[in-house]
């Protein structure tokens, strides 16, 4: 038996060639630091009938990662090159000439050590994603790094009144120590920050105590493993994956809502986790109580815990994020009234609002186009006429002579007197902004006035927000009561 490394190429059989060949492809889609860390010290074992490809690594732990992460990648690249092969095994030699097969994470049929050609092939792009544990002294046992999204850390997390328990909650459960509290359960709407708390535990955990095991997956995730666990039948693996986490933290727990045996194994393995005073973090849109599907004994489980919900945003909070973002994007000029337009206007989720605001920076930086009120609502139309509560001119009408104590018919007379005449402009500005009408609908709704009457108003209106403090916070308290 010998072992060819990528740069003996002379004499090289079908399978020396194509193993030549896998390997620059290799360099090219994991990148240079990653291949030479992790998929350099791999070697084809030669001879080989050309059916059955060997590779090997210098270690288990190596041989366990590229495993877990490269194992339909290479059966897919060999196949590219050689149609008849059918599986790829991924072995350990040490300085023993006989090469054995990784222990680490591998199931106990030695079939399952082997990716068979017929197998699906489920992502075969580099995991730039997945961060590569730095090699040193071979662990006992592979530490399996979690797939946490860079973003979601407690520094870029906004605080608020609507979600300050949850974030608190999150921040001691992160601490290293004792245990407070176990389960920790996070309920709030689509959007709202829930996903970036359970990510930031994760990332504040292992800043905490790096070698710790830490996982992070949906419940859908969660149900899917199960069931091609049971196919494989290795469930084994996958409960001993589970529980031997030290954090565990599951995303949607709806998702499982009805499925009976991924319930039955779910309670089993949170149950090991809490018995273990191990940390579990679970989310979910709705609280314990109004998760319908899903058993007792799993919500009282649930409920035992912190339970901790985030409301929906408000105003001031998307204000917030927003403020916090364009921090991020110190290239980006965008103005305070665009700005106030996307709080003001979306106030369905933060995800959709940070979206709003990509995507306007986005389509300035690709057209070249400079920022205002006009290209903002331009590049968000379809976003703002979904989001927005049909606010009509009749309420604005009424709210605008409420607030100023005028009556509601001087807004359509021609009474010019300051008294009259500001808050008419202003209730035309809120009518532009606020509704879907054209200028002269709008026109037409204050007494039959031009539509360059309404223009005015809007114009004079944006210019006195920078300068009159009191129009300014007079037309943000009617925009806040117009969206409640």
């Amino acid at each position: 038996m010998c072992v060819l490394h990528g740069g003996d190429q002379v004499g090289l059989s079908d399978t020396g060639r194509a193993w030549a060949r896998v390997r620059a492809n290799l360099r090219l889609s994991a990148g240079a630091r990653l291949f030479d860390q992790w998929l350099a010290p791999m070697s084809l074992v030669e001879p080989c009938d050309g059916e059955d490809v060997r590779l090997a690594l210098p270690s288990a732990f190596m041989t366990d990662w590229v495993r877990n992460h490269y194992a339909e990648r290479l059966v897919h690249e060999f196949r590219a090159l050689l149609p008849r092969v059918r599986s790829v095994a991924i072995e350990t030699r040490r300085v023993s000439p006989v090469p054995e097969v990784a222990t680490i994470a591998v199931p106990a049929r030695a079939e399952a050590a082997k990716v068979t050609a017929g197998a699906p092939l489920l992502d075969f792009a580099a995991p730039a994603s997945v961060p590569a544990p730095r090699p040193g002294a071979e662990p006992a046992l592979h530490i399996e790094r979690p797939q946490l999204d860079p973003r979601y850390t407690f520094d870029r997390f906004v605080a608020d009144p609507s979600n300050r328990v949850a974030l608190n909650a999150a921040r001691a459960l992160a601490e290293p120590g004792p245990v407070r509290f176990s389960p920790l359960f996070i309920h709030g709407g689509t959007g709202q920050g829930k996903s970036h708390l359970m990510h930031a535990i994760g990332h504040a955990f292992l800043e905490a105590r790096p070698d710790a095991r830490v996982l992070c997956m949906s419940a859908e995730r969660f149900m899917f493993d199960f069931v091609a666990a049971m196919r494989a039948r290795d469930t084994h693996a996958f409960k001993s994956r589970l529980r031997g986490c030290d954090l565990l933290l599951i995303d949607d727990l709806q998702f499982i809502a009805g499925k009976d045996a991924t319930q039955e194994e779910f309670f089993h393995t949170i149950n090991e986790i809490m018995a273990a005073g191990k940390r579990l973090v679970i989310s979910a849109d709705r609280a314990p109580q109004a998760l319908d599907g899903v058993e007792s004994r799993i919500l009282g489980r649930m409920s035992a815990g912190l339970v901790a919900d985030v409301k929906g945003s408000t105003l001031e909070l998307r204000r917030a994020v927003l403020a916090q973002r364009l921090i991020e994007l110190p290239d980006a000029i965008v103005p305070a009234e665009v700005v106030d337009m996307i709080a003001c206007r979306i106030a369905s989720s933060i995800r959709e609002v940070e979206g709003a605001l990509n995507r306007v920076v986005a389509y300035a930086s690709l057209t070249g186009e400079v920022i205002d009120l006009g290209f903002a609502q331009s590049v968000l139309g379809d976003t703002l006429r979904g989001a927005q509560r049909r606010v009509t001119i009749d309420e604005i009408q009424k709210l605008v002579s409420e607030h100023f104590e005028i009556k509601q018919i001087d807004l359509l007379s021609a009474r010019r007197a300051r008294a009259v005449a500001r808050p008419r402009q202003i209730a035309m500005y809120l009518a532009k902004r606020m509704t879907t009408r054209s200028l002269p609908e709008i026109g037409r709704k204050f007494g039959g006035r031009d539509h360059s009457t309404v223009i005015h108003a809007v114009r004079r209106i944006e210019e006195l927000r920078d300068t009159d403090r009191d129009v300014d916070g007079a037309v943000r308290t009617l925009i806040h009561q117009l969206e409640a």
